[in-house]
């Protein structure tokens, strides 16, 4: 039986890894590096692309080796149900996202959490006017509902999740409560009545992509959340905010996540100033709650 444990491990982690396919592109290991070097910490974080048929023989590569680290697209919640322990958060989510070693037991975690409620926070201070849309229904829109339910600035709000897939929309319902509505089909969703959209696909990873939602469709009022981050902004964001809605893209998330795993593996913060020097982009205000 799964045992629900502590957000902290007990032993820090001899290395650190970033896992998924691709993770070519993953600024992770950039602001990790900065953090651990910073801190004084002769752990290096690295990179590790892994086919999802591979999943299991790479996890259990990474446990002789003492590997931490994070989950990325699209093994989080495969990472999940390789875990035998696991924290509320990843137990809420069904996915992982960060994760160390207990002895020879594999501890998941999920601080996507962290990293979504700190940019709401940003984006709504004065709260949400409208209904929040959540585009996709994987793991991390599972970490973004559960984000929205814990929000005092959302967790009112109706929450409309728009998937290709009904069944994974409603199955992201039954986990986060809360007053949410299940949505199949992007034509279902009143984008007039929108005060919060957040994207949770892999839409706009690259500026050839289609937009998620074309933000003319969008009220004046509305703010703008893209998961996907890019150093110059994905095409999403630009476009908002050249529209003039509030508007971000998820390096906070990067930072703010990135932050709270650090501090479960070494039992402290690291400096958020040095991961975003690492990032090269200007450090946004800091009205955000750190983790």
């Amino acid at each position: 039986m799964r045992e629900v444990v502590e957000p902290r491990a007990r032993e820090a982690p001899s290395a650190l890894v970033i896992v998924g396919q691709p993770v070519a592109q993953s600024l992770s290991p950039t602001l990790q590096n900065a953090a651990l070097r910073h801190a004084g910490r002769a752990v290096v974080y690295t990179r590790c692309d892994v086919a999802s048929t591979a999943l299991g023989p790479a996890v259990d590569d990474l446990r002789r080796a003492r590997t931490g680290g994070n989950v990325t697209m699209p093994h989080k919640e495969a990472m999940f149900t390789l875990a035998a322990h696991t924290t509320a958060a990843a137990e809420r989510t069904r996915a992982v996202n960060t994760f160390w070693w207990d002895g020879d037991t594999l501890v998941g975690h999920n601080t996507d959490v962290d990293g979504v409620m700190a940019t709401v926070a940003a984006l709504c201070s004065g709260g949400v006017h409208g209904d929040v849309v959540v585009l996709g229904a994987g793991g991390a829109a599972a970490a973004v509902l559960v984000a929205l339910a814990l929000s005092p600035l959302t967790r009112d709000a109706r929450v409309l999740v728009a998937s290709r897939t009904r069944s994974r929309a409603e199955r992201l319902v039954a986990l986060a409560g809360g007053r949410t509505t299940a949505l199949a089909h992007m034509t279902d969703v009143p984008w007039a009545q929108a005060g919060l959209v957040v994207n949770a696909t892999p839409a706009g990873m690259r500026d050839s992509d289609d937009v998620p939602v074309p933000v003319e469709s969008l009220p004046a009022h509305t703010a703008v959340f893209d998961l996907v981050y890019r150093r110059e902004g994905t095409a999403w964001v630009r476009d908002a905010k050249a529209r003039g809605l509030p508007a971000e893209d998820g390096l906070r998330m990067l930072v703010e996540q990135g932050a709270a795993a650090f501090a479960c593996w070494f039992g402290e913060p690291p400096s958020r100033d040095v991961m975003w020097h690492a990032l090269g982009v200007p450090r946004p205000d800091a009205r955000a709650p750190r983790p």
